[in-house]
């Protein structure tokens, strides 16, 4: 019988649920019936970011469905995001109050450090003049007060390579819980994995399902044969293939989606497993990251001035 995998276990104690609704480019207006329908179907984590600028849309709805009964807030797992003009330390507290004011929530179960870029405070932008150099563990040291005041039940970061996650692991005092960062099968990040969990920092994968803005046949996950083998090997569709593949690398998975059937089909990932033959085939998927984060990338401005700076060679 399948093992389910709907939590992994944070070096906090808590446990963060494994699939979880990702809200990145989910518009305005479209968003919050994309909550009701994810909680109604069962989803109890719901990944967020103030960047996303979606926020009190999503609030509003919480705020609903608490009220009416349908979850109860102790149930939920609402993870949100510091974004890189809030870095300053003073800015950062700050940064949260208006997160929590916007989903109408006391806390968060998770606060993310969005990247490890710094921008200029009030700039909207991706300008070059925009970047300014980073002090991560100014800013993280911030965080590590809002953990120990409740308000983030667990912090972590975002986009982070194995040798910046080293960095900051060597200076905190309270270890991040969580690296969220780019996965799927076309960008695995073996090497990356296998850091997190020798550290006890859990690997949350966003986009899990491959980058919907790319066009290149190469980078579309859902056109690789292999997983149109599994997924009609096993009668799920790719997005349920993908999604469990996550799972079962150990991983937890925030699938986006604003369409009510695709919303439930990414759900339907607990009652069955990919059988170990087929799953040794994901080796075979040619690797391709999808966000780089060229605008972060500047010869004058900034802390990076390239590509392998900005990842530490990992990509």
């Amino acid at each position: 019988m399948a093992r389910a995998i709907r939590s992994f276990e944070l070096n906090t104690g808590a446990k963060i649920l494994s699939v979880g609704l990702g809200t990145w480019k989910a518009a305005p207006g479209v968003v919050g019936d994309a909550i009701t329908t994810a909680i109604k179907a069962g989803y109890r984590h719901i990944d967020c970011a103030q960047r996303y600028g979606n926020e009190k849309e999503i609030g509003d709805v919480l705020k609903k469905l608490l009220e009416e009964g349908v979850v109860k807030r102790e149930d939920l797992w609402i993870t949100s995001k510091l974004w890189c003009t809030d870095h300053a330390p003073e800015d950062v507290p700050l940064a949260l109050n208006r997160t929590l004011n916007d989903l109408k929530l006391d806390y968060v179960d998770l606060y993310l450090m969005h990247w490890p870029v710094r921008m200029k405070k009030g700039s909207v932008r991706f300008e070059p003049e925009n970047l300014v150099e980073t002090d991560i563990p100014s800013t993280w040291r911030a965080m590590e007060a809002l953990f120990d005041a409740g308000k983030a039940r667990a912090i972590g970061v975002s986009n982070f390579s194995s040798k910046k996650l080293a960095d900051l692991l060597d200076a905190a005092r309270i270890a991040p819980a969580v690296n969220q960062v780019e996965c799927h099968p076309s960008w695995q990040q073996p090497q990356l994995h296998a850091f997190c969990k020798s550290r006890g920092v859990h690997l949350s994968g966003y986009s899990p399902l491959g980058s919907s803005g790319e066009t290149t046949v190469k980078n579309q996950v859902f056109k690789n044969p292999i997983l149109n083998l599994v997924a009609e090997k096993l009668g799920k569709t790719p997005a349920q293939v993908v999604l469990r593949w996550g799972l079962q690398m150990g991983h937890s998975v925030l699938p986006k989606s604003t369409n009510e059937e695709r919303i439930k089909q990414n759900f339907d990932v607990f009652d069955w497993h990919i059988p170990e033959d087929l799953f040794a085939r994901f080796s075979e998927f040619e690797q391709v990251k999808l966000i780089t984060g060229t605008t972060f990338v500047d010869q004058t401005f900034g802390s990076y001035k390239t590509i392998d700076e900005l990842w530490d060679g990992e990509i």
